[in-house]
């Protein structure tokens, strides 16, 4: 596997993350706090939120069958997208798995 594989998932994992709490940040604020502008933070960051999901979905499943998952694993990746803070803990967790593993598997540099 690829250092960009585990790279492209880490961003997007990020990327998610980040408009997965400023939805919830503006979902309080339009139905608890009653605020004016909400409305339309929310729905544009929803629409966002949602395509670049499907991008993460794509990537987080490249990088499971290119690890070698079980099921049960790759599921609890795909789906921390959709729990605010969770894709920052999953990442966190999954990159330093897989960065231990690109170690050991990077062939040792050649002396001349």
């Amino acid at each position: 596997m690829k250092k960009s594989v585990l790279t492209r998932y880490r961003v997007m994992a990020y990327v998610t993350g980040v408009l997965l709490v400023a939805l919830t940040l503006g979902m309080i604020g339009k139905y608890v706090l009653d605020l004016g502008g909400a409305a339309d933070f929310t729905q544009v960051v929803s629409i966002a939120h949602g395509w670049l999901y499907v991008v993460y979905l794509i990537f987080a499943f490249d990088l499971g069958s290119k690890a070698k998952w079980p099921v049960k694993k790759q599921l609890w990746v795909l789906l921390a997208g959709t729990i605010p803070t969770a894709a920052f803990f999953v990442e966190r967790r999954i990159s330093h798995e897989l960065e231990g593993k690109l170690a050991e598997d990077a062939p040792a540099p050649v002396k001349a």
